[in-house]
């Protein structure tokens, strides 16, 4: 398996429009985050979870050339917003693609792209909507475990595929669900910055929880501007985790 890191910013990105401060004016390429957003190749299979404004450009910037599927956490636009320009993989697949997400999330895509549900315009999207239950689900033959975590008030989902656990926008995990992480030789996860925040694991927070599950292998993402200067923040970091960045590979 490998894992590509296409965006590891908040809703926002960095550098966040109109922000005067040092991170969103670093020359520093790592300091640069695209909204968030990993690719999977499996098995010669490439699986997407979540497709935000940045989709696009995220294409472009990993060389994508084909896609079989896109697992949605959750509702937000900053993880949906980019859906449309999965026409361009319908074009060349000459074939619709694969979307997975629970009703709730499938009823905000409908909302938000009602024009790829009405069909009255040639061109536009063409998808297949599975829904995600509370158990494993199959992507083209891989196995899928969704993990319940807390945006908030918001229900929303992690996943995991073999040794490989991903998490974004949590701020509260069950010890049920954390039953799932265990095991995972590689653990990516929000930490959104170091003061408190209501709806995202704060890096302290994100930090207790990966020595808890005691991942040998982890990684921050989905990071704001104000967490601060990626190499200061990574020198700071305990051996085994990672403060991610845009276009990070990992092989597992």
């Amino acid at each position: 398996m490998k894992v590509t890191f296409l965006g590891t910013g908040t809703s926002q990105g960095i550098p966040v429009i109109a922000c005067p401060c040092p991170v969103c004016h670093s020359t520093n390429t790592y300091d640069k985050r695209l909204r968030t957003s990993v690719l999977i190749e499996i098995d010669g299979h490439n699986i997407l979870i979540d497709a935000g404004p940045d989709f696009r450009q995220q294409m472009l910037n990993a060389k994508v050339c084909s896609l079989d599927g896109i697992l949605f956490t959750h509702e937000h636009r900053d993880h949906i917003a980019g859906l449309d320009d999965i026409r361009a993989f319908n074009y060349l697949q000459q074939k619709p693609i694969d979307i997975y997400a629970e009703e709730r999330v499938q009823l905000a895509i409908k909302q938000e792209f009602g024009y790829i549900f009405e069909k009255q315009y040639p061109g536009v999207p063409q998808v297949n909507l599975y829904t995600i239950e509370s158990g494993p689900f199959s992507v083209n033959g891989i196995s899928v475990t969704p993990i319940r975590v807390m945006h908030m008030n918001l229900p929303i989902l992690g996943f995991r595929i073999g040794d490989f656990t991903y998490i974004t926008d949590a701020n509260y995990i069950t010890d049920t669900e954390k039953i799932k992480i265990y095991g995972s030789m590689h653990f990516v996860l929000n930490g959104l910055r170091k003061q408190k925040h209501n709806s995202h694991y704060t890096l302290e927070e994100a930090l207790g929880l990966i020595n808890e599950t005691g991942t040998p292998h982890a990684y921050i993402t989905h990071i704001s501007h104000q967490l601060g200067f990626h190499n200061d923040v990574q020198s700071e970091l305990p051996q085994n985790v990672m403060l991610a960045y845009d276009g990070l590979e990992i092989e597992i």
